[in-house]
């Protein structure tokens, strides 16, 4: 073995070597129940950033765990075909070689996106095999492909004839950039620090008021409302006011004048309105404000439409026409101000949304779309979470899960874009043209009305005629599906359905329903509810019985990393600076569970580290020598360390069946560093050649097991030490108390590769409770006298006798262990306590040291003082973490920080008080 881990060396080598044994593919055993997961479909324009590899290689721990626990298991990958971010990386592209789509007609801009995906569509598929991910690629999908098109066409036509599918007139999310509605889900909401304008409409007529009222108003004459987007007040079709709200109860049912276009708009009530907003009267602009377009359905006022799809002013903005929304906004606030209409500006903290995927700001828009009824869909969703037949982790994501379904919105489905499913929807040119011709004679009717059903035709294929007319003039829709509307069957869609005869539905039989599903929390309802939803729908099974929401990766100041920020951290760049193994496990090693990763470049040590120690430790060990190994006659070190070791297979086991990642890997770092390697190994270096063959047994058996249990947190490692074991055909055979728990084969071999190999199994018998108390007291004892020499500054221990009061009589056989690990020159044993000695306490055993040359009253002052010196320091963290501004504005990484220094301090101090006292 090289001095130094290269991990360069072994990534790609045993990558590839895993894909060639086609160890990724599931082994289909029909007596064995299976363990499934799909990936959250990564965009096909997306990158590997520090979001997917946490994200995935959660996803890969479970795989391999579940696969060496003997589970046939599933780790389906694919890519989603992100219709809107795909169609802009693609038109980008064109632009820059001066070409609009518009000039290439759909059909050959589809192509050109086909072209791009063919180059550059697997780029974070690639890249996530660099880290590791063992998904079976074989069965590798995407949510264009042939099957998944079908089971999208397959849904939308279901939905459609049993009533679930519609298309209306309603307020949408529009982005002026895209072109296209967004569900609300697709908007970013952000709060901004904006202004709340305060502009008064002129009163018409004082009609029906009181004398008192009258001589009011006729000094006022006009009606104050606030505003917030004062561009849309030419859209106005009324002002409306609280009915309980006294202020304004005289002015209900009568006039105003709209400031700058002259037109009458009414004065109306509704409990819609916040009577201690602004003035407590608000504008109505029914096209332009989901609330205001409600208020207008109530009322029975028809909307006017201000503001084209682009986010230019149309023809009923007036002399605005044309210009900008925001260039129209500043105009319009001047010419207001100019002719005594604005009566002041506030400084106003609110939320507007943005576009997910461009960040323009989002224009509340009148459209007509496709939507889909979710509250009754979501009913079943509701009832298998309250159930617990699908469970959260964390449980607290239940709670807004529920809330969230409980308080539904019907999902605007169509955008008005050109790469995606297209939906299967026809019109009939007769048919449309005889309706527009009614349309036109019925001068009352409202544009809201949503019974336009006649001469639509839902179909997977163009229909020849008619079946309303017998006309040929048939032409498709030219919107297509929400992104999600695929996405939300990927549970099933990717394993076969709708396809029940192919040979691929077996994969649905066996695989389905999932197993977990590990996902972000900004996706629960995009993706997560929605798919429990159609589960339910169209398989009559829940999709998944386990969700492991996980954190957000945000950097060490807790901004979320983004690339507009300068914050983010490649992986890549990562992996190839520290390992891939490096990266997986310092990422989950800070990770608390379900809670916000704070990650710098320097967090990466940890696993590197980590990785440098295995290495170091297995070089050690693989260079003992191997015949014979036998452990029948343990002592009371080997006794330690295989309990704790076979007490770390259960924790860790329990751990990952609880999605306890963190906790997980803390203790098998705890146990292979700091006590296999810090004490065992060390231990084992200083004993004597009559104990080698049991000490080297024990060595080779836990370095075995040890890879087994890192396997899912460090693949590539694990397996270059595995490999060497087998080279060395080093594990205890027949004539060892190991034997149980040993895999080497009645051919004396090992599996091919740790991937196939057995999850590691706890032995109840080696669990020994009191070996293990037994020797973490000779631990304590060897940490404080090294405490004690640190503190005293003592360069070694010649001279220096250690005297051990009320130690336990059955322990002083080892009391070598003491010697070895401290070179002290003595060890006394004795019931009084000494004079002029230094000391401290372990459990119940007094430690003192003798030294012969020690000024004890000159060496306690000294201690003294730097006991008051950590007793200013902790009192200063002390004052801060009781600072409500310091709680309030630092990050929470430097408040945690500062809580560790406190009580780091609080122990340092505590333990040189013990020695003084």
């Amino acid at each position: 073995m090289n001095t130094v881990y290269q991990p360069e060396e072994v990534e790609e080598k045993w990558y590839s070597y895993w894909e060639k044994q086609g160890y990724f593919a599931p082994q289909i055993n029909e007596q064995k129940k299976s363990y499934t997961i799909v990936i959250p479909p990564p965009n096909i324009t997306g990158i590997l950033h520090m979001g997917h590899a946490l994200n995935n290689i959660i996803q890969d721990i479970l795989i391999r765990w579940k696969r060496m626990a003997g589970f046939p298991t599933l780790w389906l990958p694919g890519t989603d075909h992100a219709g809107i971010a795909t169609q802009n990386v693609v038109e980008k592209k064109l632009l820059k070689k001066g070409i609009k789509k518009e000039n290439l007609g759909r059909e050959e801009f589809i192509n050109e996106i086909w072209k791009w995906k063919e180059k550059h569509g697997l780029t974070i598929i690639n890249q996530l095999k660099k880290l590791g991910c063992s998904c079976d690629w074989s069965r590798e999908r995407w949510t264009m492909d042939e099957g998944l098109s079908d089971a999208v066409q397959e849904v939308f036509i279901k939905l459609y004839e049993q009533g679930f599918i519609y298309r209306g007139n309603y307020i949408v999310n529009w982005c002026p950039h895209c072109q296209t509605a967004l569900s609300d889900e697709e908007v970013e909401h952000q709060e901004i620090e904006g202004k709340l304008y305060y502009i008064k409409y002129p009163l018409k007529s004082v009609n029906r008021l009181s004398n008192e009222q009258v001589s009011q108003f006729k000094q006022i004459n006009y009606i104050i409302v606030a505003t917030t987007r004062p561009e849309t007040m030419l859209g106005d079709v009324a002002i409306a006011v609280h009915p309980k709200d006294k202020r304004y109860k005289s002015l209900i049912g009568q006039r105003a004048i709209l400031p700058i276009l002259d037109r009458e708009i009414a004065i109306i009530s509704d409990t819609i309105v916040d009577p201690d907003f602004g003035t407590g009267a608000v504008k109505i602009t029914p096209y332009h404000d989901a609330n205001d377009f409600e208020v207008s359905q109530r009322k029975g006022l028809k909307g006017i439409l201000v503001i084209n799809t682009d986010g230019t002013m149309n023809e009923h903005a007036g002399k605005y026409k044309g210009m900008d929304r925001l260039k129209c906004r500043d105009t319009i606030l001047k010419d207001l101000k100019k002719e005594g209409f604005l009566i002041k500006t506030e400084s106003h903290r609110h939320s507007i949304g943005r576009c997910y995927r461009c960040e323009t700001t989002i224009e509340p828009y009148l459209s007509r779309q496709w939507f889909v009824k979710m509250k009754p869909l979501a009913k079943k969703a509701i009832e298998v979470v309250k159930n617990r037949e699908i469970k959260f982790y964390p449980s607290r994501w239940t709670k807004v899960y529920l809330n969230w379904m409980k308080n539904i919105r019907d999902w605007c489905i169509s955008r008005q874009i050109w790469w995606g499913h297209r939906l299967p929807v026809y019109y009939c040119r007769k048919c449309q043209g005889a309706m527009d011709n009614r349309k036109a004679q019925e001068s009352k009717k409202r544009l809201e009305r949503n019974d336009e059903q006649n001469g639509i035709i839902v179909s997977k294929t163009k229909p020849k005629k008619c079946p309303y007319c017998n006309s040929t003039e048939i032409y498709q829709d030219e919107d297509v599906l929400d992104t999600w509307f695929s996405s939300w069957l990927w549970p099933f869609s990717t394993l076969g359905w709708p396809d029940e005869q192919s040979i691929v539905n077996s994969d649905l039989n066996y695989f389905y329903p999932t197993s977990t599903l590990v996902t972000a929390p900004e996706i629960i309802f995009f993706w997560v509810a929605r798919m429990i939803i159609a589960g339910i729908k169209f398989t009559k099974k829940i999709p998944f019985k386990d969700v492991y929401i996980h954190g957000t990766v945000r950097d060490s100041s807790g901004k979320k990393m983004s690339k507009s920020l300068g914050n983010t951290i490649d992986p890549l760049e990562t992996i190839k600076k520290f390992g891939a193994d490096a990266l997986r496990f310092s990422i989950v090693f800070i990770s608390p569970t379900g809670q916000d990763i704070f990650l710098s470049k320097q967090k990466f040590t940890i696993g590197r580290n980590f990785a440098n120690k295995i290495w170091n430790a297995s070089r050690y060990i693989l260079q003992q020598p191997t015949n014979n190994l036998s452990a029948n006659n343990l002592e009371l070190k080997e006794k330690w360390i295989l309990s704790r070791l076979n007490q770390t297979i259960k924790e860790i086991s329990k751990s990952l069946e609880n999605y306890r990642f963190q906790d997980a890997e803390s203790k098998i770092y705890e146990f292979f560093w700091h006590q296999f390697c810090d004490w065992y190994i060390e231990l084992a270096k200083l004993s004597q050649p009559a104990n080698r063959q049991t000490i080297q047994t024990v060595l080779y058996h836990i370095l075995e097991i040890s890879m087994r249990l890192v396997h899912p947190f460090m693949p590539f490692i694990s397996e270059e030490i595995w490999q060497k074991i087998k080279t060395v055909n080093c594990l205890p055979r027949r004539t060892s108390i190991l034997s149980k728990q040993s895999l080497v084969n009645s051919r004396g071999t090992l599996p091919a590769s740790i991937m196939i190999a057995p999850w590691p199994e706890a032995n109840e018998k080696l669990i020994d409770k009191k070996s293990e108390e037994n020797m973490e007291l000779f631990i304590e004892i060897v940490k404080a006298v090294r405490n004690l020499r640190a503190e005293l500054n003592i360069r070694n221990f010649k001279g220096v006798s250690l005297i051990l009061v009320h130690f336990p009589e059955r322990l002083k056989e080892y009391s070598n262990y003491i010697f070895q690990l401290t070179h002290i020159e003595n060890i006394i044993y004795q019931d009084k306590k000494p004079t002029k000695a230094i000391s401290t306490v372990v459990q119940k055993t007094e430690l003192y040291l003798i030294l012969k040359e020690l000024d004890f009253a000159k060496e306690k002052k000294r201690l003294q003082k730097k006991t008051d010196e950590l007793s200013k320091e902790i009192d200063i963290l002390l004052q801060r973490l009781k600072d409500k501004d310091f709680l309030k504005k630092a990050p929470s990484d430097v408040i945690q920080k500062t809580q560790k220094r406190k009580k780091e301090l609080e122990n340092k101090r505590g333990k040189i008080l013990a020695m003084i006292m």
